[in-house]
């Protein structure tokens, strides 16, 4: 892994590449011109971790740069200890907490001890939870040092170690964004996922809702819903929105969601994308699909925003049964081969490209696909 240098005078350029690398290598499936949206080129990422390096008395963040040999540069055994006293990458609010946190650590005794390492998780807001990853027991003088500190520095913070979790106040932190003249809340809860750039979080919503409007008489369904990041913002376009996920933690976060927000057209029932489509051929019954009602829905769109593995071959042929697909992907390649089959069926209306991770070559995409005419 290495570690993204930020260089504001050369984001242009990244970017530019980018655009090129993805419109050589869709060449093949005849998509309009892309869609280019730009990330801040710094202090972007809601959420990091680091290690906690000791040296004697001092005390200091850390990533791994793995270096590789001669024979292997990619060998993960081979790697440098980068020290960061700030992280361009991060958001203002993880640069103005590392400091004061790393003097706070190193002045107590306590916390410091076997201490590997620390997570952040900030909002455009400022809200910000913080947790603590110990190699050692937690107990009462940990704690004591803990609330105190959580109060001083203005945060929340948890605490781990082995078979240990102690939330001192909450779990989460609610991030609130805008898109279109609305405002979406989300409870984004400590080691869940949750879209680490919120800039271009906002990009992807908006997008999506342009791209699936003119629904309001027909039905969404949606696969790795996560903690309905994309359900709450498509919901209006919609009469009705079943989403699915596999995780109980992202499940819960994302009826948390609907409630704040006032949804009440969209449910998320707990399955892995696997299941619900033998559930929608009737192969599989049970009381979680009866309850889902299937028989009530009529399903104009498909949103499915994969793991970077992407979908299997028998996925993306259920996919081939909507008229409408919207595919989100954090992975060219595994993109690239779906569309291979999907393609077979539909044609690319709309591609995107999001830069989710600026300075790196991650490319995040979003494909709207439309049914061919028979």
């Amino acid at each position: 892994m290495s570690i993204p240098v930020v260089d504001l005078a050369r984001y242009d350029q990244q970017l530019e590449a980018k655009r090129e690398r993805l419109t050589r290598q869709f060449t093949r499936f005849m998509p309009p011109p892309l869609e280019v949206y730009p990330s801040p080129p710094s202090h972007y990422r809601q959420r990091c971790e680091f290690r906690l390096w000791h040296e004697g008395d001092d005390l200091f963040y850390a990533m791994f740069e793995v270096t590789g040999s001669d024979d292997d540069p990619d060998d993960p055994k081979q790697k440098n200890i980068v020290r960061l006293d700030d992280y361009p990458v991060a958001s203002r609010r993880i640069n103005e907490l590392m400091p004061r946190l790393r003097e706070a650590l190193k002045a107590s005794r306590v916390l410091r001890h076997r201490l590997f390492q620390v997570e952040f998780l900030t909002t455009l807001s400022g809200e910000a939870l913080v947790t603590l990853i110990y190699h050692r027991p937690l107990d009462e003088a940990w704690e004591a040092d803990a609330r105190e500190l959580q109060s001083r520095l203005g945060i929340f913070i948890i605490g781990r170690s082995r078979k240990q979790r102690l939330v001192l106040e909450r779990d989460h932190v609610w991030e609130r964004l805008e898109v279109e003249g609305r405002t979406f809340v989300y409870q984004q809860v400590e080691n869940s996922f949750t879209q680490p750039n919120a800039e271009i979080c906002r990009s992807m919503l908006a997008w999506a809702r342009e791209a699936t409007r003119g629904s309001q008489d027909q039905d969404l369904v949606e696969l790795y819903c996560g903690n309905g990041n994309f359900t709450i913002a498509l919901a209006e376009n919609f009469r009705r929105v079943l989403a699915t996920e596999i995780s109980r933690t992202s499940v819960a976060s994302a009826r948390e969601n609907l409630a704040a927000n006032g949804i009440d057209n969209a449910v998320v029932g707990r399955m892995s994308a696997e299941e619900f489509a033998a559930a929608l051929k009737g192969e599989k019954g049970g009381r979680r699909v009866a309850d889902m009602a299937l028989e009530e829905y009529e399903f104009s769109t498909v949103l499915v925003d994969p793991p970077r593995a992407g979908l299997d071959e028998a996925s993306c042929r259920q996919l081939s049964e909507y008229p409408r697909i919207v595919y989100i992907s954090c992975s060219p390649d595994t993109l690239e081969r779906n569309l291979k089959i999907l393609c077979r069926t539909h044609r690319i209306a709309r591609f995107a490209l999001f830069d989710q991770f600026p300075w790196t070559h991650h490319c995040e995409c979003g494909v709207l696909l439309e049914k061919r005419a028979p």
